[in-house]
């Protein structure tokens, strides 16, 4: 505010007497209404909006419908690319009843004017000031009429996302309008994981000379991808120096905010000397749709501009149709204010009145009475422009805002396609798009083809390494161990091994060269840690690192890292013995608890299928002791599906079934194992994986240097003391050999690759349980470097060529172990394997055994109450038991039996008739009964 009040007192204002506040009839529209407008008239945005004003104006006058009797005039100053004038006449303005001012043109004007337009409460309505930060809360009466800035910048965000791009250089001139437009992109960018690498910063009346030296410095920064916010006073010299430092070549991207589309719009077509420098570049348009009226007008435009072309042809850019537009935005907004009982008057300012002093007469500026309701007006405005429908979103900005995506090719451009904030990248115009659902996935971006600079339709890679002479520092772990997979040459900075060969293959298959230098990591006594290693990328000691580089989490959040070129996990080796064949072998597969469990059920199902099928079935009858075998030789039978027994009841065949498929699924899986333990090799180690080895007490070797050991502390809780860093491979022998009760290590945890390196040659020892980890190996990278991509891209080319394969048999493939084939002891089939068979098997053998009691029960107390009635005297409880087993213990023709002294009660009440019938159902139930032996009568004949 300050420098604000600074340039209003040095401003000179002439001595005419102050105007008192005028204020016009209430009850009647004034004859004129006073408005202002504030723009360079010799700028290209500005030779187009003089016109476009002045036949604006001329339209809305001709329209009685519009402000009816009254009459609207606008008083346009030139500002002459001047910040300075552009104040001073804004201060003029004020003098003189302006309802409102058109403009300003700058942003930099806009955001000093618009703290007067504050204060008076003057809307200020810009055609041109895209800045946006001008949409701030700060500047309620600052009315952009045109599009804002950011979703300029969106456009571009989306087109570098489109690309595939990751960084970008601005070029942008130093001011509000430029400082506050590349702040914009990197927001957006960001908003896509992208971002703005080198930001290039030009005065705003940059000479050739400071935009040579800036240029330069961009030429040494490794993006390709050049964003330019220029101003168009002195945005071609860019392109023209650029052209001579070679930077429109191959390899490039220019993207130009739309002041070079204005450019080309207001004197196309341009001439051949400076469209050369222009070549392949790609700039916006702010997207206009085409309507009737549009039509009209550009077909009027010749005629307009035809007594202004003495310094060459005024072409229609969008800042004029916008500027037109504006004219008639006010215009409503003016009517509307009249509708509502508005009327022109003025107040005087009493803070202005406080500091006038001298000549300059401030307090002639007098405050807007109706300006906060014009303002509210202009908000509301509704209705179909040259730049098409026309009304204000909630934030303030213009609806639908929207921009053509074009490419110069020749001494013109090539519309490529458009952008809209509804839907993206399209190659339809975004008016078709509204009433579709918006889509703004990848897959549905899309623009037409581009040639870029260097006259080329192939998509530029965009970025190279930087031009400064300096060689990629990548550091390689010097090692003591494993040397197969990298060592230093001795005597030599040069390297050799399996990942320095995978490094330089995928090297070869960049489409560009990589200047870079190996420096070893490492005091080549003891091997250096890999975390540390990664860390230093960060830090920016090296560009880079290669080698046995694992890539787990805590790594990945300080560096990028390649695809992995080799999978390789934590595994446990641990000393192991050949297991040799006895006697007691076939007892193996299965542990004692299953033996003992499976014997139960052979003895409790025969058991049950006895109870089941001894009433109704003969071959489960007879003397105790044969029924003791039956039920042995039944169970034990169906082992080998040989038993003789029919079974007759339903129960009986269900239980039989279910155990039959038990004992098939048993007997296969001891086939299976027994199979394995006969015919394969077998290796036994007390440590049986990761979790037995957590479990105990005895020490752990790990790699020195290796992520091994933070993972064992962090993720399993294993103690620090437990823990043994190894360095060589002697070292990994010799622990392993002394045991852990003797100093050395139960056993060893390490990558894969390591030890299948180790273990080619060293028979004693052998890899137990399972990998529990699942990483690979690749090459670490800064953050978001694209050579990162590239070389992920080469090793998966490596890994489809087969030639990854080829060099890992050159360097990893060894003798195979005299042990090769052999497997780690079979784990033997323990009783949970099988627990889910033994439960079902068990639940039928109970329901069964449920409802036969049920049955037998129901089938008894009828028996029961039918003896009680025959017999006169009462029975007790033991003889009521022991019938009750009696009858159990029966056949089933006990149903026979009452049924017979049923009818020969019956045959007492109906006669003789019926004896025969009766006594013939006697003689055939005893003779029934003579067959059978029951289990009672037995047990009373032996006693």
């Amino acid at each position: 505010m300050n420098l604000i009040l600074f340039l209003a007192v040095i401003i000179v204002l002439s001595n005419d007497s102050c105007a008192s506040g005028a204020s016009a009839n209430a009850s009647e529209r004034p004859e004129v209404v006073n408005v202002g407008s504030i723009f360079s008239f010799d700028s290209p945005i500005g030779k187009a909006a003089k016109v476009a004003i002045e036949a604006a104006v001329e339209d809305v006058n001709s329209n009685p419908a519009i402000l009816g009797k009254s009459k609207l005039k606008v008083t346009m100053h030139d500002t002459n690319f001047s910040g300075f004038l552009g104040i001073a006449e804004a201060l003029q303005f004020m003098e003189s009843d302006t309802v409102a001012i058109i403009g300003p043109q700058s942003s930099v004007t806009a955001h000093v004017i618009s703290h007067i337009a504050n204060e008076l409460q003057v809307p200020l309505l810009s055609f041109a000031a895209t800045d946006p930060t001008l949409s701030s809360l700060q500047y309620p009466y600052f009315v952009r009429t045109t599009q804002n800035d950011d979703f300029q910048m969106a456009a571009i965000a989306d087109i570098i996302q489109y690309y595939e791009w990751r960084e970008v250089i601005a070029i942008y001139a130093d001011d509000d309008y430029g400082r506050n437009g590349v702040s914009a992109l990197a927001d957006q960018l960001a908003a896509r994981r992208l971002q703005i690498s080198y930001k290039a910063p030009l005065n705003p009346q940059a000479s050739r000379n400071d935009i040579t030296d800036v240029l330069v410095k961009v030429a040494l920064a490794e993006s390709r991808i050049l964003v330019l916010h220029a101003n168009p006073s002195w945005g071609l010299d860019v392109f023209s120096v650029a052209q001579y430092l070679g930077m429109l070549g191959s390899g490039y991207v220019w993207i130009a905010t739309n002041w070079l589309s204005t450019i080309f719009d207001t004197y196309s077509p341009l001439p051949w000397a400076t469209a050369e420098n222009l070549q392949g570049v790609m700039t916006l348009r702010m997207h206009t749709p085409d309507s009737e009226i549009k039509s009209k007008f550009v077909s009027r435009w010749k005629n307009l501009t035809s007594n202004l072309t003495a310094k060459g042809p005024i072409g229609l850019n969008t800042y004029g149709l916008y500027a037109y537009d504006t004219v008639w935005i006010l215009a409503h907004a003016i009517n509307a204010f009249f509708n509502q009982g508005g009327n022109i008057s003025f107040s005087n300012d009493s803070r202005l009145s406080d500091v006038s002093q001298g000549n300059l007469h401030l307090d002639a500026m007098s405050i807007f009475n109706g300006g906060n309701l014009l303002l509210d007006n202009i908000f509301k405005v509704n209705f179909t422009g040259l730049t098409g429908p026309i009304s204000f979103a909630p934030d303030n900005s213009l609806i639908h805002p929207a921009y053509e995506v074009i490419n110069v090719i020749g001494t013109g451009v090539t519309k490529i396609g458009y952008w809209s904030n509804y839907y993206g990248l399209s190659v339809v115009p975004p008016e078709t798009l509204y009433e579709k659902p918006p889509n703004r996935s990848s897959s549905n971006q899309k623009l037409y083809p581009v040639v870029w600079p260097g006259h080329t339709t192939q998509k530029p890679r965009g970025w190279v390494f930087p031009n400064n002479g300096r060689q990629l520092r990548i550091g390689v772990p010097n090692r003591v161990s494993y040397r197969e997979f990298i060592a230093l040459v001795p005597g030599t900075d040069m390297f050799k091994g399996y990942c320095i060969d995978v490094f330089t293959a995928a090297l070869n298959l960049l489409p560009y060269p990589v200047p870079y230098k190996l420096i070893p990591v490492g005091d080549g006594l003891n091997n250096p840690s890999i975390t540390e290693l990664v860390r230093l990328i960060t830090a920016g000691v090296y560009d880079a690192a290669i080698g046995d580089l694992a890539i787990v989490t805590n790594r990945t959040r300080m560096a990028d890292f390649t695809q992995p070129y080799i999978e390789s996990g934590l595994v446990v080796v641990a000393p192991v013995k050949k297991l040799k064949s006895h006697a007691w072998a076939f007892l193996r597969p299965f542990s004692a608890k299953m033996w003992a469990v499976t014997a139960v059920f052979f003895i409790i199902v025969g058991a049950v299928v006895w109870i089941l099928e001894h009433r109704i079935n003969d071959e489960f009858r007879g003397p105790p002791r044969k029924q003791v075998i039956t039920i042995l030789w039944f169970s034990f039978s169906t082992m080998f599906f040989a038993h003789r027994e029919n079974t007759v009841s339903a129960l009986g065949r269900l239980v039989l079934v279910i155990w039959l498929f038990v004992v098939l699924i048993i007997s296969s899986s001891y086939t299976a194992s027994l199979t394995s333990i006969l015919t394969v090799e077998q290796l036994s180690s007390p440590i049986k994986g990761i979790e037995s080895l957590v479990a105990n007490n005895d020490r752990i070797g790990y790699q020195q240097g290796s992520f091994a050991r933070n993972y064992l502390i962090e993720e399993y809780g294993i103690h620090e003391s437990r823990l043994v860093p190894l360095n060589s491979v002697d070292d990994y022998h010799e622990a392993l050999k002394k045991g852990s009760r003797r100093g050395g290590v139960a056993a060893i945890v390490d990558e894969r690759a390591y030890i299948e390196l180790f273990l080619s040659t060293r028979c004693e020892f052998s890899i137990v349980g399972q990998e529990f980890t699942r990483n690979g190996w690749g090459f670490a990278f800064p953050r978001d470097s694209p050579l990162a991509v590239d070389m992920s891209t080469a090793i998966l080319k490596l890994s489809e060529n087969g030639e990854l394969q080829r060099i890992h048999d050159k360097w990893l493939t060894r003798s195979a172990c005299s042990y090769q084939g052999a497997k780690q002891e079979v784990d033997r089939l323990e009783l949970k394997s099988f627990s889910g068979l033994f439960l079902v098997c068990g639940l039928a053998c109970l329901i069964a055994l449920l409802i036969y009691f049920v049955l037998v029960v129901r089938q008894f107390s009828r028996h029961y109450v039918e003896e009680a009635v025959s017999s006169a005297g009462s029975s007790s409880r033991s003889s009521r038991l022991q019938t009750f087993l009696t009858f159990a213990d029966k056949k089933e023709e006990v149903k026979r039996q009452s049924k017979r002294l049923q009818l020969e009660k019956a045959s007492q009440r109906s006669g003789s008739e019926d004896g025969s019938t009766i006594v013939t159902n006697k003689n055939q139930w005893e003779m029934s009964s003579d067959r059978t032996v029951s289990f009672s009568s037995s047990v009373k004949g032996s006693s």
